[in-house]
């Protein structure tokens, strides 16, 4: 296999598309938000990327193997994915393309050279703008949660300012992956990129987290999605929640208590 190498799924007609990552990263944030779009709206698969910079392993569904990749998925916005539902009344003026993956590079090096194919593809489809997504961690439990930006000018600043946080030095240790060098190398392209940042404990899995950035999305990109399946997730980790603030006050654990964490 060649460092990477794409396979070429479905090349259906896109309109102005316009990227949305999220990957595994801090409290999941990301992929939880990328993968809830490709469970709320019909999908089709456009391409895999393989690389020899993923974790050397395959995944096992049913006995069945598959290599460690990233999809990028067109996503109709207009076709929920609930049989129930009628097609939005809504036009998308843009189509999203959904990255997503379970695994980013092992080294720095293979995190330059998979944003940079990351890149080539996005461009290849027509891509100009750039959406990651991701957490920010507080490093304790939270309530309210905010979601943080930063962006590739000064221009997107202005622009997104009024709908997302522009904090000030933040977060304090920059953005480590793809969802930031989307940022740096994308924006040295010309493309313009910003990053949605939930704010999250940092050492759990975050559904609420991910509700907040996609909320923020929809603000930005003005469309409608579901959230009943995050809920139903989030109810599940705030049962994790509530175990780990009993045992922080000194309850003891039961048998039960622990199957709920890790």
């Amino acid at each position: 296999m060649d460092e990477f190498d794409i396979e070429t799924v479905a090349e259906p007609d896109l309109h102005a598309p316009i990227l949305i990552e999220g990957l595994p990263g801090v409290g999941h944030v990301g992929k939880l938000a990328a993968e809830h779009l490709l469970e709320e709206f019909e999908t089709t698969l456009l391409c895999r990327l393989y690389s020899e910079h993923f974790p050397p392993q395959v995944t096992i569904e049913d006995g069945i193997t598959e290599l460690a990749c990233l999809e990028f998925h067109k996503v109709d916005l207009s076709t929920p994915t609930d049989s129930e539902e009628s097609p939005s009344d809504q036009d998308p003026s843009h189509d999203l393309i959904v990255l997503t993956g379970d695994h980013q590079a092992q080294d720095p090096s293979g995190h330059y050279q998979l944003t940079d194919t990351i890149l080539d593809v996005s461009e290849e489809y027509g891509v100009e703008r750039v959406f990651t997504l991701g957490g920010v961690p507080t490093g304790e439990l939270i309530e309210e949660y905010s979601v943080i930006g930063a962006a590739s000018s000064e221009a997107l600043v202005e622009e997104l300012s009024d709908l997302i946080e522009f904090r000030e030095n933040e977060p304090a240790g920059g953005i480590v992956g793809v969802s930031g060098l989307l940022l740096g190398l994308g924006g040295r392209r010309g493309l313009q990129a910003a990053c949605l940042m939930g704010e999250t404990s940092g050492y759990l899995v975050d559904p609420k987290s991910a509700r907040a950035v996609l909320e923020t999305l929809e603000t930005i990109l003005d469309f409608e999605v579901g959230y009943d399946s995050l809920e139903e997730r989030a109810e599940e980790m705030e049962e994790v929640v509530t175990k780990i603030r009993e045992m922080e006050q000194g309850a003891a654990p039961t048998d039960d208590d622990l199957r709920y964490i890790g």
